[in-house]
């Protein structure tokens, strides 16, 4: 049975991620389809990057739409948050609330705030799963399992209602855009992701969670987090998973090459499934700092 290790790629791939408003047509229906099944409000730079390579995106989600919206696939993605915000409590993040209060803000923003984490605490466990799966096909493994996929029925994303505004670097002043390269230096990512855009919304919140976050981010205890996060990862995807889309590595390989040379998207697959359980980390300790003390 294929293991893959936590491996961050060097170099590091440069990536095209296209965004929501670039897409048209089929990559669009696309697009919709993925975010209705994942019941999130954004698409991933971990699955726009994927679609800058149209053929091996067309069969990655062949693959995994029938898997998306399943009950075993929803059940792993909230056994990871549940973990991650369990474990996340050994980092012991410093509250946060007197300072934002002290600051000014309100208990409406302070709930605005809650409500953006709640949507990325949410989502970002599915395309953990996502990036796995893809790195264990590109690089030689299979994924899944016999057995049913049978629908999750309902709602098992949380009811909120707030805007989804990012903090682009050209939009930003100073002081954020510092932040923003200090955030690809202490994380060593090439990209600032989506989650950090939208906190940063709020500039002097996310300087005062930064700050904090930065002191442990790639250090011994979280890196041990992030390992047992991409450990249970490969469990869910070799052991728990059902494949009901028949997605093969033959095929997604096939459908990759036929894009881009092979080792460019493999990659690109190692780039996201290695820094998905960083943010998956990071965002359970935001979470906490935000608990009230």
């Amino acid at each position: 049975m294929i293991t893959l290790a936590r491996l961050r790629p060097d170099p590091i791939p440069s990536i095209r991620p296209i965004p929501e408003y670039a897409v048209e047509g089929q990559r669009a229906e696309w697009y919709g389809e993925m975010k209705d099944a994942l019941q999130v409000p954004w698409m991933g730079v971990v699955t726009m990057a994927y679609a800058h390579y149209p053929t091996f995106f067309a069969e990655l989600w062949r693959g995994l739409k029938p898997l998306a919206g399943s009950r075993p696939f929803v059940e792993q993605a909230l056994a990871l948050r549940q973990m991650i915000e369990r474990d996340v409590l050994d980092l012991a993040p410093p509250p946060i609330l007197e300072r934002l209060v002290g600051a000014g803000y309100g208990e409406r923003e302070i709930a605005d705030i809650r409500d953006i984490n709640a949507v990325f605490s949410h989502g970002n466990h599915f395309y953990a799963l996502f990036a796995t799966i893809v790195r264990l096909l590109l690089e030689g493994g299979e994924f899944g399992i016999d057995g049913p996929a049978t629908t999750f029925e309902g709602r098992h994303a949380p009811v909120v209602d707030v805007p989804l505004v990012l903090m682009e670097a050209h939009h930003a002043d100073a002081p954020t855009r510092a932040n923003y390269d200090d955030i690809k230096s202490v994380l060593k990512l090439p990209f600032i992701n989506t989650d950090y855009r939208a906190f940063a919304r709020w500039p002097s919140y996310w300087a005062f969670a930064w700050s904090d976050l930065r002191e442990v981010a790639g250090q011994a205890p979280h890196e041990q987090l992030c390992q047992a996060y991409h450990q249970q990862l490969l469990r869910a995807a070799l052991e728990i998973l059902p494949n009901p889309g028949g997605l093969s590595g033959a095929a997604l390989r096939d459908a990759a090459a036929a894009d881009a040379p092979i080792e460019e998207v493999i990659a690109v697959g190692r780039l996201f499934q290695w820094l998905l359980p960083g943010l998956g980390t990071n965002v359970a300790y935001l979470k906490l700092q935000l608990a009230a003390s």
